[in-house]
């Protein structure tokens, strides 16, 4: 999965009442992957979707449908979302017990392994899974709610966490207060995965989620360079 800067765009700051045509939207728009909020209500303070909806939309787009799972227990709905058509999915470190084995079951479901940490959670917490994933998430916001504030204070975390990785051919994703004005910095910190709602999905037109995605893009370009 190692390679390039990817725009992932969240479908939680689209117009529900046309999700299909609104992932079609972005994916013509120039995103790079999906990306899919699951929240359930009890691990973060509000409920999105769940497999049923995912599997109902997976013909609006080819591209990669990357899951990030904030519910607790994860492990009864990874096969769900699997066979929904989820490509990769991404569990919390906090909402895991084994999540080691949580890992290794993703992968054998045949989807691409992530591991996810909240703002308050340090990057050690995930020091042991590193070989078992291929995305490491940082929130950059506290997980609930779309349209936060970027937190400055996960910069140095994102940091730290190129520097875990290494050679290794992970991407680090980061997700929460993604926009014009901080994916340059986010970008400098090390990360190369970038998943933005309400900054791609202002104005509510294909044209203008494609020069918001194409802002995005520049911006984390001229910080990489």
């Amino acid at each position: 999965m190692a390679g390039g800067i990817v725009i992932a765009p969240s479908i939680l700051s689209s117009d529900f009442s046309r999700l299909g045509e609104e992932i079609a939207a972005v994916d013509r728009a120039g995103a790079d992957w999906i990306h899919l909020d699951v929240m359930d209500g009890h691990f973060v303070p509000n409920i999105t979707f769940g497999p049923p909806v995912v599997a109902a939309v997976r013909g609006a787009s080819a591209k990669f449908f990357d899951a990030h799972l904030m519910i607790e227990p994860a492990d009864p709905y990874l096969e769900a979302f699997a066979k929904a058509g989820c490509d990769g999915i991404t569990v919390h470190a906090e909402a895991c017990t084994h999540l080691d084995r949580t890992l290794q079951a993703i992968r054998a479901l045949g989807a691409k392994p992530g591991v996810a940490i909240n703002p308050a959670t340090p990057e050690t917490a995930i020091e042991y899974v590193l070989d078992r994933v291929d995305l490491v998430l940082v929130m950059t916001v506290n997980p609930g709610f779309g349209g936060q504030s970027f937190i400055p204070a996960t910069l140095e975390k994102i940091r730290r966490l190129r520097a875990m990785i290494g050679d290794r051919p992970i991407r680090l994703q980061v997700d929460g207060g993604v926009a014009p004005d901080t994916i340059g910095a986010i970008a400098e910190a090390g990360a190369d995965t970038f998943v933005a709602g309400s900054a791609i999905y202002r104005g509510g037109t294909e044209a203008s989620y494609r020069g918001n995605i194409e802002a995005l893009r520049t911006h984390a370009r001229v910080k990489k360079a």
